[in-house]
């Protein structure tokens, strides 16, 4: 079985696994990004994690990177980044990966990513028609259509995050005002949380835990977090209407305690197709690694065709 490496790089922290074909748990590695450091720094945690799972798994054959931003898929390259990732944008990632590691990389969005591993292993397996949003320090979004993710020039397709939920509302790090990040994403919830109670807040599990002890300002906290929640499911539902769309990243770790209170804002008919990613926080890294197999497939592919093409020439000529 060929073994791959899925590392998913979100604003606070990095995460990376080790799997084979069959989508076979082997090896796990955190690190915390270290955003506020800037460029280098992200790249010097991810190399450290990544030597760290290759250290135990030698026999590793490519690596798959999920990332926050807009990647361009072919050639790797972070097209747009916030300051979520500060001076992330105009990295080239597979370049730097396949020097860094000596095996072939591949790279996507992690929203991208996370929907592609929801679709092989998770919620999303045997569905066609998804959509994703991812939970974090910010908010990601994919579609999957008849299977596939869809590719074009801009690299923005399923961008919820940056649609806009509140008309001239909060100002956005992408320069819009009333993105969805700014009112749905783990920052929001903390600002939210902040505003709503007074309190200081270091943590989205600290909202949870109180909400959870029964805190009442805690709970109104995840009552309005949960009522946008629902508005932004049911705009996508009002725009494609997925088969489902799964909710994953960081903040569903926490989901026994606000997951019913959306259930409830959603209504019985949308909140039948709302789902939680099977794969929870690590829907990322396996789709990561999924973007790897595809890869050597790829690769073996191309050199198989190479050989056909030469017997033939042998044969013929």
């Amino acid at each position: 079985m060929r073994q791959v490496i899925g590392v998913d790089i979100g604003g606070t922290g990095i995460k990376g696994l080790v799997t084979d074909e069959e989508g076979t748990f082997l090896a796990e590695a955190v690190r915390d990004t270290e955003a506020r450091l800037g460029r280098d720094s992200i790249l010097g945690q991810l190399n450290s994690l990544v030597e760290e799972l290759l250290a135990g798994h030698p026999a590793v054959k490519a690596v798959g990177i999920a990332s926050a931003g807009r990647i361009n898929a072919d050639s790797g390259e972070v097209v747009y980044a916030t300051d979520n990732l500060p001076g992330w944008q105009g990295v080239q990632l597979t370049q730097w990966a396949e020097a860094a590691f000596g095996r072939p990389a591949a790279a996507d969005n992690d929203a991208n990513a996370a929907l592609l591993g929801e679709a092989w292993l998770g919620a999303g397996r045997g569905r066609p028609n998804l959509v994703m949003l991812t939970l974090g320090t910010g908010v990601g979004g994919a579609n999957m259509a008849d299977g596939l993710l869809p590719r074009e020039a801009s690299c923005s397709t399923g961008d919820w995050g940056h649609s806009v939920l509140v008309p001239d509302g909060r100002p956005c790090n992408c320069g819009k005002r009333g993105c969805v990040e700014q009112y749905v994403s783990g920052r929001a919830l903390l600002r939210l949380a902040r505003d709503e109670t007074g309190r200081e807040y270091t943590h989205g599990r600290e909202v949870m835990a109180a909400a959870e002890q029964g805190d009442a300002a805690a709970l109104a906290v995840l009552e309005r977090f949960t009522a946008y929640l629902a508005q932004v499911t049911a705009n996508i539902g009002a725009t494609i209407d997925p088969e489902l769309i799964i909710i994953g990243g960081g903040v569903i770790q926490s989901r026994a305690v606000w997951w019913p209170l959306l259930v409830a804002k959603a209504g019985k008919k949308p909140a039948g197709r709302i789902v939680p990613a099977k794969l929870g926080n690590r829907s990322g890294c396996f789709g990561a690694a999924r973007l790897a197999q595809e890869l050597l497939h790829r690769i073996e592919i191309d050199k198989g065709g190479d050989t056909c093409r030469d017997k033939e020439e042998r044969e013929h000529g």
